[in-house]
């Protein structure tokens, strides 16, 4: 959700760089379908998928790679109940809380999808920061927007970062905000690099 000042969404604002250190973020995916999350990659399967700015390199991302494999189970569930790809959304958990179920933004969005209030209301959340009922929950929502915007995934994510009113007041199309325009291109980045790594070789 729009507003989420979190460490981690500085780091993955700059995907695509080309600078390897260890404080960089590598993933492959297993025979199982399993994602995996390294610093240090030690497997030739590795392959980058964030590379942190050096201003952030202290911030070192360990902590929150370790949690990702802790709530595969839910992702995948939701996933496969509201019809959205897993891809999509650890992409989008990675740059809303990287995979903090504790976060909370400075609006008072919560949880791995920081969800809102009014949205946790919205889709029967008793406890926003139940990693199963959010991430359920924020499913739900991209479903619901990717159905409205006809599976336009970058109206759906304007819409999951700043609000369908702000896409609606914008003529359909990406508001003019900052975070926004960062927040789309670099969820959709996070997802072809993980889409990328589901095709064999």
């Amino acid at each position: 959700m729009r507003a989420a000042s979190l460490v981690p969404y500085a780091l993955v604002l700059s995907v695509g760089a080309v600078d390897v250190t260890r404080a960089d973020i590598y993933s492959f995916v297993d025979s199982a379908g399993v994602t995996h999350f390294t610093n240090v990659p030690v497997d030739s399967r590795y392959q980058l998928l964030l590379a942190t700015p050096p201003e952030e390199r202290a911030a070192r991302p360990e902590g929150w790679l370790a949690k990702s494999a802790a709530f595969d189970h839910f992702i995948e569930r939701a996933a496969q109940a509201h019809a959205v790809s897993p891809e999509l959304v650890r992409a989008v958990i990675v740059v809303e809380s990287a995979f903090n179920p504790r976060a909370v933004s400075h609006r008072g969005a919560v949880g791995l999808m920081q969800l809102l209030p009014a949205t946790a209301r919205r889709y029967g959340v008793a406890n926003a920061y139940d990693p199963e009922q959010n991430i359920m929950a924020g499913v739900h929502y991209l479903r619901d927007l990717l159905t409205r915007y006809g599976n336009n995934l970058e109206l759906t994510l304007a819409a999951y970062n700043a609000g369908e009113d702000a896409v609606e007041r914008y003529g359909k199309s990406i508001p003019p905000f900052a975070e926004t325009q960062h927040y789309v291109p670099t969820v959709l980045r996070i997802y072809r690099s993980l889409l990328a790594q589901q095709r064999p070789g």
